[in-house]
């Protein structure tokens, strides 16, 4: 008998006490018990794990979810286990051992439906690998899942090349693909849908509006002052909280100043040891510490309500970073302070890492050697061909398909009729767009820390969501003698936000915002510009899409 939605919210009231379930998640469960794939763009601490959790009791088969943090991993699996009983949900990662994995692969390959695995856990490197893809194939797979789907895009922040190879094991299984992620504007989400060959997906988006965060910018001149005002600022502030650096070295020194001034501070980055940064990550949670000090490589997956501040000594390498990382604020709904420490110089060091130089040569020889082929081939044989790494091999294939000279299949992939050179140039051109996309998101960023306007309205509208009249908070607003958040009449606008539009040199793009008597527009090869509306009325600048 197909389950419904009935038994959905009996499932989530008996398993896991939960009384109702969501209106959002109800949508999302509906639509994949149709048989329907669906991309979810929801706050954390929506309850998007529901969504997945809740059917895959009551759907016969197993779920697969791919998720990039194994501290995450384990945790989910061990909350599912103490909720629906031991052995429901298990884990696949490198840093298990070879026991272990047999022991997760026989539970979801169990025949016997009351014994089987209901839920595996596994790292997006550990499917890029054919083995892995080959088991699953062989599962009785109910429901994929894509977690953190944000690391697939280009135009997002945390992009991951393994997670490209994904869109081909979607095409491979023949069961619905979920998608979720806390933070996408428009054209992220259109990326994730494309890249995971989702097809014609059932798109759920709640809002990015989070009036209880507190945005501020403080603008400094000398490195040494900036410092400092860190320094200060975050021994004055309610603990625990969350400090954002651009390197390995800013957290390790902020840290050890930070504890020598009697704070329970640790530093976070991938150069740790894969135990310290789980002991700086379960110390976090569990409130043994008030600071952590990290890079981007801290964050993503963790669910901690009472985070009372956020502070960046750095500006992020794109507004989607920054706002997934302020986002770890104020869970719990009460109020958090979202403070970014300024100087225009530290852009430079993001145009730097937004910098890209594609391997022509190292291109032309897998698309030469793919083509030699003369069939569909997978990656694993490619790179026993090539010599090339699993991630050389993943990144130079993902800028071949992207520029169209080589398509993915259920059996591997297949090179197009293209003379490797022109292949080469081909996939370079694709490398230099996403630069350039890049390059525009950190322009934006710099928009964001010099505005004289609400800076609440300028996030909502660099996501696609209009906020009019000005927020009261933000560091703006709060200024009595700013004028640029106070009300303004309605201005009359050519294109309205969202619209698609067309630029004789830019192509194609998308309206996100206004802003003082200028529109910005996100093309899809050059990224983000903003025109001047005189500009654009005088000389035709932009012309209604379709």
């Amino acid at each position: 008998m197909t389950p419904v939605l009935s038994d959905l919210e009996e499932t989530a009231s008996s398993v896991f006490g939960w009384d109702h379930l969501r209106s959002g998640q109800r949508q999302a469960m509906q639509a994949l018990l149709e048989g329907r794939n669906v991309l979810c763009v929801m706050p954390t601490g929506s309850g998007k794990s529901a969504i997945y959790q809740v059917p895959g009791l009551v759907i016969p088969g197993v779920v697969v979810v791919i998720s990039p943090l194994i501290a995450l991993q384990h945790d989910q699996a061990e909350a599912l286990n103490a909720s629906a009983g031991a052995g429901r949900a298990y884990v696949v990662n490198s840093g298990l051992s070879r026991s272990d994995t047999d022991e997760a692969w026989e539970a979801a390959g169990e025949p016997d439906e009351d014994r089987r695995a209901k839920f595996l856990f596994l790292a997006p490197e550990q499917v890029a690998k054919e083995e892995a893809a080959e088991r699953l194939r062989n599962l009785d797979v109910s429901l994929l899942v894509i977690d953190e789907a944000h690391c697939v895009s280009a135009w997002g922040h945390d992009f991951r090349p393994d997670y490209l190879q994904l869109g081909t094991l979607t095409d491979s299984l023949s069961c619905p693909v979920l998608a979720l992620t806390a933070t996408a504007s428009a054209p992220v989400q259109e990326e994730i849908t494309g890249q995971l060959h989702l097809g014609d997906p059932v798109v759920l988006v709640e809002g990015f509006d989070r009036p209880n965060l507190f945005l501020e910018v403080v603008p400094h001149v000398q490195e040494a002052d900036k410092h400092r005002a860190v320094v200060e600022q975050v021994e004055g502030l309610e603990k625990p909280g969350l400090v954002y650096v651009a390197t390995r070295k800013a957290a390790d020194t902020l840290a050890e100043e930070l504890s020598a001034l009697g704070m329970k501070a640790a530093s976070y980055h991938s150069g740790r040891r894969a135990s310290d940064r789980e002991e700086v990550h379960e110390g976090f949670l569990a409130g043994r510490l008030d600071v952590v000090v990290a890079t981007t490589a801290f964050g993503m997956g963790i669910d901690k309500p009472d985070v009372r501040f956020v502070v960046h000594e750095a500006v992020a390498d794109s507004l989607d970073s920054y706002y997934q990382e302020i986002g770890r604020g104020g869970r719990d709904g009460g109020p958090a302070a979202a403070t970014l420490h300024y100087r225009t110089e530290d852009l430079s060091l993001r145009r730097f890492f937004a910098a890209k130089t594609a391997d022509r040569d190292g291109l032309e020889q897998l698309f030469a050697v793919l083509r030699a082929q003369e069939r569909p081939t997978d990656l694993k044989e490619l790179r026993a061909l090539t010599g090339l790494s699993q991630r050389k091999a993943a990144g130079l294939m993902n800028l071949l398909e992207a520029a169209g000279a080589v398509r993915a299949g259920p059996d591997g992939y297949s090179a197009e009729n293209f003379p490797p050179p022109e292949a080469a140039e081909r996939a370079v051109e694709q490398a230099r767009i996403r630069e350039t996309i890049d390059t525009s998101r950190v322009e934006m960023s710099r928009r964001y820390a010099e505005t004289r306007g609400c800076r609440r309205q300028f996030l909502l509208a660099y996501f696609g969501e209009e906020f009019d009249g000005s927020c009261g908070h933000c560091d703006n607003c709060a200024d009595a003698s700013s004028v640029d958040c106070e009300q303004q009449p309605e201005a009359e606008v050519p294109y309205a936000v969202q619209s698609k539009v067309e630029h004789a040199e830019w192509g194609p793009g998308t309206v996100m915002s206004y802003e003082e008597g200028t529109v910005t527009v996100l093309f899809e090869t050059t990224g983000y510009r903003t025109l001047s509306l005189d500009l654009v009325a005088e000389k035709g600048l932009l012309r209604a899409a379709g």
